[in-house]
């Protein structure tokens, strides 16, 4: 995979994750006041750290699942293994990377998952 590439998508995916942290602070008060004492540039890793209990009540399920998606995927990025499916070990294409930065398998994978699950 393109080194310029993965760099746009890791930026992509860290500013999603601040967004997202960003919008929990303005939304609801207990996240506010847990997350008001931190160094900025804690913040951003407060997803990926051991998160206090406080802190995982304060984040609604869905953003907490999206925060958890993020930080696999950054993870990915340093180990090198960013892009390839976790399911059939293929690349994932970059457009469905683009649209689905955090996206964790490719389209067939994901496509016979869901119909698993139904």
């Amino acid at each position: 995979m393109e080194q310029n590439f993965v760099e746009r998508i890791n930026k992509s995916l860290m500013d999603l994750k601040m967004e997202i942290i960003s919008k929990l602070i303005v939304s609801n008060k207990d996240f506010k006041e847990i997350v008001e004492g931190m160094d900025p540039k804690d913040l951003a890793d407060s997803a990926s750290d051991d998160i206090d209990r406080k802190m995982i009540e304060a984040i609604g399920s869905q953003e907490l699942k999206r925060l958890k998606l993020i930080d696999s995927a950054l993870t990915r990025i340093q180990q090198g293994k960013y892009g390839l499916c976790m399911k059939c070990g293929k690349r994932i294409p970059q457009d469905r990377l683009e649209a689905i930065p955090y996206a964790l398998m490719c389209i067939e994978c994901k496509t016979a998952e869901e119909r698993r699950n139904r």
